[in-house]
């Protein structure tokens, strides 16, 4: 079982600016509450007891919440001076972790699949990194996640898919695997790690049809807005 958890919540969040103004991406109202907290009860109640979160804009408002939202001792704030990418502050996230594994979530994604079944296909099969995958039709938002048998086998362009699966934005990571690794400063998390080392490494997959929504875009947001809270009840 993994009780460990990094929360990805360094992105600028540009192309919400227009709808939420000065606040930071998961802090954006979703049906009265901020974003971040549906992630943080969901993850709660299934046995996550330890969050690392890696943050780079607007740092203070975001710690601000976390420290009204959790007990003390229960988290850790991981801070990138400089813009790192995806992978640089997961990277500096792992090394404060404590477990050999932890689940990655992104701050601006809502993906209600059940991290103990990830974990199960993780940690049995020792793997390097676990994705949780959504089947979708007719997106043009996202590249397609190839697989064979819960084996990655190939990562596709972001370009109009008639059905596929996406990448949904959950990761069982071993913690271990991903340090021992050698990348630059700045780096991709998708790109620079699991478009480039799937072949090499062990990178599994579990496919969900689980509620899921990215707040990234304007439209999305007002989708969460209409379907959050009905989804979680």
């Amino acid at each position: 079982m993994i009780t460990e958890a990094i929360i990805l919540a360094g992105g600028l969040g540009t192309r919400l600016q227009s709808v939420i103004g000065d606040l930071p991406k998961c802090l954006a109202p979703v049906a009265g509450r901020p974003f971040l907290s549906y992630l943080l009860d969901s993850s709660k109640k299934q046995g996550i007891r330890k969050f690392v979160f890696a943050l780079g804009h607007k740092t203070d408002q975001i710690e601000s919440f976390v420290k009204k939202s959790l007990p003390e001792g229960s988290y850790i704030i991981s801070t990138e001076e400089e813009p790192l990418g995806t992978g640089g502050a997961i990277y500096k996230a792992c090394g404060r972790a404590e477990g050999p594994n932890v689940i990655v979530l992104n701050a601006d994604t809502y993906f209600g699949i059940t991290y103990s079944n990830l974990a199960i296909i993780h940690e049995l099969r020792k793997a390097d990194c676990t994705l949780a995958l959504k089947p979708m039709k007719a997106f043009d938002r996202y590249g397609a996640v190839e697989i064979e048998k819960q084996t990655v086998t190939g990562f596709g362009e972001k370009k109009y898919h008639k059905e596929g699966l996406i990448n949904g934005g959950v990761y069982a990571l071993s913690v271990s695997s991903f340090l021992h690794k050698s990348f630059p400063g700045k780096f991709s998390f998708e790109r620079d790690y699991l478009e480039k080392d799937y072949r090499s490494g062990k990178f599994l997959a579990m496919v969900s049809n689980a509620y899921f929504v990215d707040i990234g875009i304007p439209e999305d947001y007002q989708q969460a807005q209409e379907e959050l809270m009905a989804y979680i009840g």
